[in-house]
């Protein structure tokens, strides 16, 4: 469990959308005693998301524009923790993926959290951290999720690479299941319910993820300082299914 004090008084930037497993992870950080820069290429959506909220700034950054990721670092000066949740999804068979969609992908995914490390590693502070995302089609090849299991895959590598370059500043990543998020509005509210009554039955645990679950598991990767080149899994078990 997280100690209020391991991030008193840090800061730590979020880069993803106000909503979901990006807004789970910044409350939970605040709430943690961090002061949170929630970051994200729509700042008037994450100014509404956060409205109110104390100890929580907005600030804009595109990951796939470097230009932006230097002028967000210049902005803040140094830092301590920074967390990607950025993506940008591209499912389907081999015979509908799109070129430009794998590309946005890997561009947003796995690239954007590569020259955030690069602008943004310099200027993390002694014992601070970096935070990717993976995710369980990585680990568990499935018909339908190609692009997203190699962009997840290279996420994986990246971040036990940078762990090595960036060193002492840690890197982890964390890797999760099934979560009830708006992603998988797409399919509808009885394809979503299908879904996840289907994955609640398979999986382990019994249940599908939630928010809050990766959320706690971003901030034990934040203050558990002899953790570095990990990728948590936390989906339940539904690797193993």
């Amino acid at each position: 469990m997280t100690e209020i004090g391991q991030l008193q008084d840090r800061t730590v930037l979020v880069v993803g959308r106000g909503s979901g497993i990006a807004r789970a992870v910044v409350l939970a950080a605040r709430d943690a005693g961090a002061n949170v820069v929630a970051a994200g290429r729509n700042a008037d959506a994450l100014a509404a998301a956060y409205a109110g909220e104390d100890r929580i700034t907005v600030e804009t950054v595109d990951v796939t524009d470097d230009a932006s990721i230097v002028a967000l670092g210049e902005r803040l000066g140094s830092l301590d923790h920074v967390v990607s949740t950025a993506s940008a999804r591209a499912r389907g068979r081999l015979a509908d993926l799109d070129r430009d969609a794998v590309l946005a992908s890997l561009n947003t995914k796995v690239l954007g959290p590569l020259m955030l490390a690069k602008h943004l590693g310099p200027r993390i502070d002694a014992g601070g951290s970096i935070v990717l995302f993976s995710g369980v089609a990585a680990f568990k090849i499935a018909i339908g999720t190609l692009a997203v299991a190699i962009t997840n895959g290279a996420a994986d590598t990246l971040t036990r690479s940078l762990a090595l370059e960036l060193a002492p500043v840690r890197v982890n990543a964390i890797s999760p299941g099934v979560v009830d998020t708006g992603a998988w509005d797409g399919l509808g509210a009885e394809g979503k319910a299908a879904m996840f009554a289907d994955q609640g039955e398979r999986n382990p645990a019994r249940r599908i993820g939630t928010a809050q679950d990766i959320a706690g598991a971003v901030l034990y990767a934040l203050t558990a300082t002899f953790l570095t080149g990990v990728t948590l899994a936390v989906d339940g078990g539904e690797a193993l299914t």
